[in-house]
């Protein structure tokens, strides 16, 4: 192989890489059914062009056996006439015109069948326009649809999947911390809710505890016309004077807790 064809052939790979890589389905696409519409334009010119052919072939042709027809009358008329000479002359025009309208024939013949040809050309090419039209739709749908996954798939190819999921592991703890501190301060704030009414409940039972010591101490009233509490007492062994001294220490006593429970 030449250096020319090695060099030659170089430049043809990098020329169809280049025009590979800068063709766009979509723009493909519509200058494709462009061009074809073009080519039906000049398809029905041409057509049309054919036919206006074909219609003066057909009126010469028609003229010619118009005319060979007339001029084989005049002969049959000369001949009737007894001048032989003219009929000949007549026959010899009417010859004439028919090898005209023979020849005009076969062109016109020929004409006949190209029209017919261009017709279906032309029937053939607007079917494939309007399927071209039909698949030209579904393949730029196809080809946004691909650009669309690419570009999906390159961003995805960026972003780190590994490190993305460690990221919402890492946060979903914090979440999970952040609510156990949560339910322990409300913990704590329960406690101390407690502490506070169980202080009050206590207190309670202290003061219930003061009124039936009340009671203890106190005797109660009597009614009138009862002895008094001094003769319904059963007689003391002691003397009278010792009660007033044992019953001293029990109100000393009695003011010390009525000035706890004041200070409490």
């Amino acid at each position: 192989m030449g250096l020319f064809d090695r060099v030659s052939r170089v430049v043809r790979s990098n020329v169809n890489a280049v025009v590979s890589a800068a063709e766009d389905p979509e723009k493909i696409l519509e200058q494709t059914v462009d061009d074809m519409r073009e080519d039906l334009v000049q398809l029905r010119q041409a057509v049309a062009q054919s036919i206006a052919a074909q219609k003066r072939l057909e009126q010469q042709y028609n003229q010619s056996q118009t005319q060979s027809s007339e001029w084989y009358r005049r002969a049959q008329l000369a001949l009737q006439k007894g001048d032989e000479n003219l009929a000949r002359e007549a026959l010899a025009r009417k010859q004439t015109f028919t090898e005209t309208a023979n020849s005009l024939k076969g062109q016109l013949d020929q004409s006949t069948n190209q029209v017919a040809t261009l017709k279906r050309n032309m029937t053939a090419l607007e079917s494939k326009i309007s399927e071209a039209k039909t698949k030209k739709e579904m393949l730029k749908a196809r080809a946004r649809a691909a650009k669309a996954s690419e570009q999906i798939n390159k961003a995805m190819g960026r972003v780190d999947t590994s490190g993305a999921m460690g990221a919402f592991e890492r946060m979903e703890e914090k979440v999970m911390q952040l609510e156990a501190q949560s339910e322990a301060v409300a913990e704590l704030a329960g406690d101390t809710l407690e502490s506070q009414f169980a202080s009050l409940e206590s207190g309670s039972d202290v003061d219930a505890e003061l009124a039936l010591l009340k009671a203890q101490l106190d005797p109660p009233a009597l009614p009138a016309g009862s002895p008094s509490a001094l003769e319904a007492l059963p007689a003391a062994t002691t003397p009278m004077d010792a009660a007033p001294q044992q019953q001293a220490p029990v109100d000393a006593e009695l003011e010390e807790l009525r000035s706890q429970l004041d200070q409490s």
